[in-house]
């Protein structure tokens, strides 16, 4: 039996409540097939295209006639973590009692600590929210004191910072639950980003890498194993040219290298195989596999997928 954390990324769960309904149905018997072998399991999840259609909707409602009151963007965090947790625990509780199983799933709302002198806050990096012309751009950096970026020639878009996490408000009732072998799921959208203020925790507009907030999870709760979901079966060096090169395993050694040699796109691959071997290196007999959701029973057999490890 292992204890597993797996990562599962937002873009796999569609951009609408419908499409996230009917997306949740094929997460579940890859799941539930771990949890049935005796696997203690720990799913965690993006959030970028749901936060967005949040934070969207409120800035929408703020500038109708009603005036509906702006939304602060960890509160759009928090009730992506609860609306996304109930369909996940909602289908996966489902397919428990389908297959007799004495086991219950939950969603805990989580708040992931971060350094407020994380150097991310000089260099807010991390798109959010609609598309605003030049002109709408200066008008939200003038009143709200937005930090505003050109994007990809689609017009300007809101940026936030993306700190790394330190800490996990909640890990210990997640190790509770973990231990008594319930089904937990936790750090949702890399958690809701939170600095320590006296003996408060207070809320700041941020973003949290999702795989980095499973890795701290996954050292927290002293997982064996951090499964990181992904579209692809494998990582692939020069990937999408002529010289591709699929991996089966990687060292930390190995995957330092590659990473300066910049064989990994940072805002899809890199930040994956950086958490996966910021865990292996974490301690002893720690592996880590890259893979998709499709192959992560074969992947955990070494059948498929990228597995890591330390030596």
């Amino acid at each position: 039996m292992s204890r597993i954390v797996i990562a599962l990324g937002g873009n796999a769960l569609g951009k609408t409540p419908l499409e996230q309904q009917a997306a949740v149905k094929n997460t579940t018997g890859s799941i539930i097939d771990l949890l049935e072998e005796g696997h203690q399991i720990v799913l965690t999840h993006g959030n970028g295209p749901q936060i967005g259609m949040i934070n969207l909707a409120f800035e929408l409602a703020t500038a109708s006639k009603e005036k509906t009151p702006a939304m602060p963007f960890p509160e759009c965090g928090a009730m992506s973590q609860g609306y996304i947790g109930y369909h996940l625990q909602n289908a996966l509780g489902r397919e428990i009692r389908s297959r007799g199983i004495t086991k219950s799933v939950a969603t805990i709302v989580t708040q992931v600590v971060v350094d407020p002198n994380d150097v991310a806050f000089s260099r807010p990096t991390k798109p959010i929210g609609s598309f605003y012309s030049e002109k709408e751009a200066a008008s939200l950096k003038a009143e709200k004191g937005y930090e505003m970026v050109e994007d990809a020639g689609r017009g300007y878009r809101r940026v936030v910072p993306s700190p790394l996490p330190v800490d996990i408000a909640e890990k210990d009732i997640i190790k509770n639950l973990v231990d008594c072998g319930q089904l937990v799921i936790t750090c949702g959208g890399g958690g809701i980003p939170v600095i320590r203020d006296g003996d408060q925790l207070k809320g700041i507009p941020a973003v949290i890498d999702k795989d980095f907030a499973s890795e701290k999870l996954a050292e927290m709760i002293e997982a064996d194993f951090l499964v990181i979901l992904t579209a692809v079966e494998r990582v692939a060096l020069n990937f999408g040219s002529a010289r591709e090169k699929w991996l089966a395993q990687m060292t930390v050694k190995e995957a330092k290298e590659y990473c300066a040699q910049g064989h990994f796109a940072s805002g899809s691959m890199l930040p994956k195989v950086k958490a996966s071997l910021q865990f292996v290196a974490s301690g002893k007999n720690k592996k880590s596999l890259i893979t998709s959701l499709e192959k992560v029973k074969e992947g955990l057999s070494g059948r498929t997928g990228t597995i890591i490890v330390k030596h």
